[in-house]
């Protein structure tokens, strides 16, 4: 039937090609078939027939009736099924067992271990201004003690990006961090009830201490997920920054003063010198006092001058953008992450 509907549409008129492409054929397949003394299917096979794979509704009461017998009854399936095993007897594959369970409503945890559960993703904070939100973290820097480490608490504003307080003390705990936060509020005269503070889960962030500092001076704490590092991102990212420059010492701190007078000078070199690339390459420092308008116009009128200039280069595009950079979230909604935006490239 085939051959004889594309022998009507060649002799209608149309390519041989084209009529074998709409039944799906191609035209090696219409050769062979004109060649062929008999079009009966003569492939070889092994026969198959179809195996049972599914369990029956007895292999499923034996599952239920091993899982809930006494000896098991406290025992996950990962324990259930190689302990029939040791006893010659495999009834199904540990999938299959979790499988029935959760079909008859019977998957729930056994022994003492809590459950796993749904930790909502924190609140979702928008600076548009300096001393608004602030973030902070501890890290580690190495000592001259192998396995020993000094601990350096830092606190940067999200906004600016500035490193608005920082000390380096050799354990965590709560009562040292609440004294650099007042410090920082008092340096910056930091308004009632106008900032938020994020911070990780750990005990000198949560600390009594702490807290009740926090409170006195209207300052909201927000926390991010137990073990989600990536709801603290401006702070890994301040000590990233820390500790791949190429001044990081190479070899540990021989003391806390040494480790206090490096850090004085990269928090000085950040905040003054390091133009940052969150914030279009101008410094915390510019950023942070309202100085960056004056900074990203001159470059603008410099690349404008450039395009007028050599306007063979930039062939018909925009020159680079060097507008302000706007509010900046803390762990934004779905709704405010930036898509990547199908733009010409800027010279």
């Amino acid at each position: 039937m085939a051959i004889t509907l594309i022998d009507e549409a060649v002799n209608a008129g149309a390519r041989q090609s084209k009529a074998c492409a709409v039944l799906g054929l191609t035209c090696r397949t219409l050769r062979r078939w004109r060649a062929a003394d008999s079009l009966v299917d003569r492939r070889k096979g092994a026969p198959r027939k179809p195996c049972r794979h599914a369990l029956t509704a007895d292999d499923k009461k034996d599952i239920l009736a091993a899982c809930n017998s006494p000896e098991y009854q406290s025992l996950p399936p990962s324990q259930i099924v190689p302990r029939l095993a040791d006893k010659g007897l495999y009834l199904a594959s540990e999938s299959s067992f979790y499988r029935v369970l959760r079909e008859h409503g019977q998957a729930n945890r056994r022994g003492h271990a809590q459950p796993p559960r749904a930790v909502p993703k924190p609140h979702a904070w928008v600076a548009y201004a300096p001393l608004k939100t602030w973030s902070w973290d501890i890290t580690f820097l190495p000592t001259a003690v192998r396995g020993q480490f000094y601990r350096l608490y830092m606190v940067m504003d999200v906004y600016s990006r500035l490193i608005v307080g920082w000390e380096i003390h050799e354990d965590e705990r709560a009562e040292q961090a609440a004294t650099l936060i007042t410090k920082a509020c008092l340096r910056h005269r930091v308004r009632q009830d106008a900032l938020v503070l994020h911070a990780d889960n750990g005990s000198p962030m949560k600390g009594a201490t702490m807290l009740a500092t926090l409170q006195r001076l209207g300052i909201v704490p927000s926390f991010s997920r137990p073990a989600v590092s990536n709801d603290n991102p401006y702070s890994e990212s301040l000590f990233r920054t820390l500790k791949y420059t190429p001044a990081y010492p190479k070899k540990p701190f021989a003391s806390i003063e040494q480790a206090r007078q490096w850090v004085l000078r990269f928090v000085t070199w950040y905040n003054t010198e390091h133009r940052h690339s969150g914030i279009k390459f101008v410094t915390p420092t510019q950023r942070h006092y309202g100085q960056e308008h004056v900074i990203l116009e001159r470059r603008r009128r410099v690349y404008e001058a450039a395009k007028q200039s050599m306007p063979e280069r930039w062939k018909g595009r925009h020159t680079r953008d060097w507008n302000p950079v706007g509010e900046v979230w803390l762990n934004p909604p779905k709704e405010h992450v930036a898509a990547p935006k199908e733009l010409s490239h800027a010279a």
